[in-house]
C-alpha cells in the first residue's frame, strides 16, 4: 500500500517486519526494493533513486563515515547524483572521474559530521601546497558539492566559500613550433599511432579528448568537398566543419590497422578517455625529445600560426570550435600588438636617439 510517498509500497513480512519497494515513475509494473522505511535518515536518498528507476545500494553503516548525516554520507550521495547525471548524459564521465579523485580526500580520515569546519579545509589545502592547482581544484569541488547540498536542505552554509586560491596561473601549455613538429615526425614515422595523432591535432585543431571519438564516421561530403564535421566533447562547444585536407587523409589511411577512430589504443579499440589519450601523447613527446610539449600546445601553436597568417578572431573561432570570440581574440590581439609595436619602433628611430 502507499505510505505518504507516490509509488512506495509497504509489504508485511512473516517475521512481523516490513519490506519496502518503489514503483519507478512512469513504469508502474516495475518494483525496486529499497533498504529502509520513511523513518530512516537515508530513506529520501533511496526512495528518489528508486523513483528514477535505479537500484539504490544500502549504506555501509559499519563505519562512521558512511552513516547518514556524516561527511561520508554526503560525499557518497553526491556521487550517486553525479552518476545519475552521467547516465542521463547531462554530465560527462570525465567530470565524474575528476570529482571522485578530488572529493575522495574527504573520506581518508572522515569527520562524523556533515559540515566540515572551514579551518579543516584550509588545513587540507595547505597540505597540498606542492600542487597548488590541485589544491584549488579540491576546494572548488568541495564548494560545488556544498552548494548542491544547500539546495537540498542538507546543510545551511558552505565552508569552502571564502577560501582564497593559492595557485598563480602561468601562461599555460607551450605552443608548438614548426621545428618541433618536424622533430616529432622524424621520430614517429607515417603509419604509426603518434603520427596519426599529431596529424589529426594539426589539421583539425581539435582537443586531445576528441581523438577518442574522431574517425571516418565524421567524414562527409558538402558541395562535393570532403569535410570533417563533429561537435567537440568539451561541454558548450560549437559544431566544427573543416575540409579533410590531403595531409590528414593520407596520414589517417597509412596505418595497417584501421578502426572506428583514427587513433587506436590497445586491441584496436579507441582510447577510453581524454586523460589516457593525453598521457600517451605526452609519452610520445618524450620519446621524441620534446619533454616540455603537450597535446594542448599543438592547438595553441595552430591558433598563433593562424593569427600570424592574418586570420581574424572569428576565423580562428570557426576552425578551433571556440564557443566565445574572446577566446580566439587572445591570439589575434597578441599579433596585432606585435605589429603595432614594430611599426612604432621603426617610426621612432630609437637607435638615432640613443646614439
Amino acid at each position: 500500500m502507499n505510505v505518504d510517498y507516490p509509488g512506495l509500497l509497504k509489504e508485511p513480512m512473516p517475521s512481523g517486519n516490513a519490506r519496502y519497494r518503489v514503483r519507478p515513475e512512469g513504469d508502474p509494473k516495475k518494483r525496486i526494493r529499497i533498504h529502509c522505511g520513511p523513518g530512516d535518515q537515508d530513506f529520501q536518498r533511496q526512495y528518489l533513486a528508486a523513483r528514477r528507476g535505479e537500484k539504490p545500494e544500502p549504506l555501509k553503516v559499519a563505519s562512521d563515515y558512511a552513516k547518514p548525516k556524516s561527511i561520508g554520507w554526503l560525499v557518497n550521495t553526491y556521487f550517486e547524483y553525479l552518476e545519475a547525471r552521467v547516465k542521463a548524459k547531462t554530465t560527462s564521465h570525465k567530470t565524474l572521474k575528476k570529482k571522485r579523485n578530488l572529493l575522495n580526500r574527504l573520506l581518508h580520515k572522515p569527520d562524523k559530521v556533515m559540515l566540515i569546519p572551514q579551518e579543516k579545509l584550509l588545513e587540507m589545502q595547505d597540505g597540498m601546497g606542492s600542487t597548488p592547482a590541485q589544491a584549488d581544484a579540491f576546494i572548488e569541488a568541495v564548494g560545488v558539492m556544498y552548494d548542491w547540498a544547500i539546495e537540498r536542505k542538507y546543510v545551511h552554509t558552505n565552508p569552502a566559500r571564502g577560501i582564497k586560491s593559492i595557485y598563480i596561473k602561468g601562461s599555460g601549455a607551450k605552443p608548438w613550433k614548426a621545428a618541433d613538429v618536424k622533430k616529432f615526425f622524424e621520430k614517429h614515422k607515417r603509419g604509426s599511432k603518434p603520427h596519426v595523432a599529431i596529424s589529426v591535432l594539426l589539421w583539425t585543431g581539435c582537443r586531445i579528448e576528441d581523438l577518442t571519438m574522431l574517425g571516418r564516421s565524421q567524414e562527409c561530403l558538402i558541395d562535393g568537398v570532403e569535410v570533417l564535421r563533429w561537435t567537440p566533447l568539451k561541454k558548450g562547444s560549437s559544431e566544427v566543419t573543416i575540409p579533410l585536407l590531403p595531409p590528414l587523409k593520407t596520414a589517417t589511411r597509412a596505418p595497417t590497422v584501421q578502426g572506428g577512430t583514427y587513433v587506436l589504443g590497445r586491441g584496436g579499440k579507441p582510447f577510453s578517455s581524454g586523460d589516457s589519450m593525453s598521457a600517451m601523447f605526452k609519452r610520445w613527446c618524450q620519446d621524441a625529445g620534446l619533454d616540455d610539449l603537450s597535446a594542448h600546445g599543438v592547438r595553441k601553436g595552430l591558433a598563433e600560426l593562424l593569427a600570424e597568417q592574418g586570420c581574424s578572431q572569428y576565423d580562428i573561432m570557426a576552425i578551433l570550435g571556440h564557443s566565445e570570440a574572446k577566446t580566439s581574440e587572445v591570439y589575434t590581439r597578441r599579433v596585432e600588438r606585435w605589429k603595432l609595436a614594430r611599426s612604432a619602433f621603426e617610426r621612432a628611430n630609437l637607435s638615432h636617439a640613443w646614439g
